[in-house]
Parts: structure tokens; C-alpha cells; sequence
């Protein structure tokens, strides 16, 4: 017998989800406007089962929200770079500002602390190279306590799932 995914639960039997609320987060992660009705008969239960389930996975913040998935060709925002940030120093009050700081730039898709050689990971898309050193220079640079910064654009994206 194959062995279930447990990607979501972490592995552990007695996880956070059930096998039941694990086929609906995976279902919803690619199928996010997938009426209940639906849900519920792809998953294999009835409609009231699964519509408390769905609530109580929000309730309980497994699921944050709901989104359109957006088609970054036709929004002219094909350039993606990855830029490595390095801080001044490391206190408490810097990483809160940088992180507060960095919610106000709508290029940086993604930011991620770091464990390593810099402090932030952050993704960055634009409409071309041009765009991404105008955001680099005016926004990144400027925001708090930013020492340096090292940039890699991507030729491609192979898989992208938010998931």
C-alpha cells in the first residue's frame, strides 16, 4: 500500500489534520474557488461535513485566505529577481522595522529571514531590468538599516505553487 503525502501533517499520525482535512487543503491549495458542493464530492463527503471542516480549517488559521492566482505575462510583471540583503546590525528593533518596512513595497512578492550569510531573502517582480533597479536603488536600499545587497535574476521559473 503507497504511503500517503504527509507534506501537510508533517508527517506525524496524530497531526494537526486528519486524513480528510489533508485532501481538502490539497485540493484547495490548486483549487481555491472550487465551490463547497464540489469540495465536498471531490473529497469524498457530503456538503455539511465539509463546509464545517472548511470553516474550521480558517477558524484555526490553516487556511489564511483565499486569492487569484495571478498571471504575471499578462500584467507585464515577467522579470523576477532574487535579492540577498544584508543588515547593519541585527537587534530586535531593526528586524521589526525592516520587516514592518518592507510590507509597503508592492515589487517584493516574497521576504524571508535567513539563517546564513545575509539576514533577508527577498523576491522581486518587475516589468523588466530596468524596473527591478529602480525598486533596488529607491525602495530596497532605502529601507532600514540595509548594509549591502547581492542580486540573481531568474532566466526562468519552472514551478511556482505557493503551496
Amino acid at each position: 500500500m503507497p504511503k500517503e503525502d504527509d507534506s501537510i501533517t508533517g508527517g506525524d499520525p496524530d497531526g494537526p489534520l486528519d486524513p480528510i482535512d489533508t485532501r481538502l487543503v490539497r485540493v484547495l491549495a490548486t483549487q481555491g474557488r472550487m465551490p463547497v458542493t464540489e469540495l465536498a464530492k471531490t473529497i469524498g463527503i457530503s456538503k455539511t461535513p465539509c463546509g464545517l471542516r472548511l470553516k474550521r480549517l480558517v477558524e484555526e488559521r490553516f487556511i489564511l485566505g483565499f486569492r487569484a492566482v495571478l498571471n504575471p505575462a499578462k500584467l507585464d510583471r515577467n522579470h523576477v529577481a532574487f535579492a540577498q540583503v544584508r543588515l547593519r546590525d541585527t537587534t530586535e528593533a531593526t528586524l521589526l522595522a525592516f520587516n514592518a518596512a518592507v510590507q509597503d513595497v508592492p515589487e517584493i512578492e516574497e521576504c524571508h529571514m535567513i539563517a546564513g550569510a545575509f539576514d533577508y531573502l527577498l523576491k522581486v517582480r518587475t516589468r523588466d531590468i530596468a524596473g527591478y533597479r529602480r525598486v533596488l536603488g529607491e525602495q530596497i536600499s532605502g529601507l532600514p538599516q540595509v548594509a549591502s545587497s547581492s542580486t540573481y535574476v531568474a532566466m526562468e521559473t519552472v514551478k511556482e505553487s505557493g503551496v
